[in-house]
């Protein structure tokens, strides 16, 4: 099993998220509740990053028959761990073969793995991205939160 995967979220949900969704004071407790229980390391490689330790990455399951995309939780991932969840934006943010270093290095992939996977997650990106999909945020009520 590998430790570090690309996850990219469907085009139709960009820009919804618990941060546009929570008050800021909601938000930074969730993330930094995720940043203290991880020890303020990333969760995939056990690295900090320069700036800042750890990013706060919401983790996703998709239910592809009813396009229902149910929040799981909250990982704290150093920012090259989090760029390779969000390859896409890494390429568009000029990061994109840092995190394909990333990826390889994580993983100890050679190319051949290095292209099914990221061959494979962009095809099932395109795939979700044609439909719209329902967020089911019901993992905040354990957390207290209502939306």
């Amino acid at each position: 099993m590998n430790k570090l995967l690309v996850e990219l979220v469907p085009a139709t949900t960009w820009g919804d998220n618990l941060r546009s969704r929570l008050s800021k004071a909601q938000w930074d407790t969730l993330r930094r509740e995720a940043y203290q229980k991880a020890g303020h390391v990333c969760e995939i490689c056990g690295g900090k990053g320069r700036k800042h330790p750890v990013e706060a990455h919401e983790r996703w399951a998709y239910d592809d028959i009813n396009h229902v995309q149910t929040l799981v939780g909250i990982e704290a991932l150093c920012p090259d761990c989090h760029s390779v969840r969000h390859l896409g934006k890494a390429f568009m943010d000029d990061r994109g073969k840092q995190a394909i270093a990333h990826l390889v290095k994580v993983n100890g992939w050679g190319r051949r793995e290095l292209d099914d996977h990221v061959r494979k997650a962009f095809k099932v990106h395109a795939e979700r991205s044609e439909h719209p999909w329902t967020l089911d945020l019901s993992w905040l009520e354990g957390k207290g939160i209502e939306t």
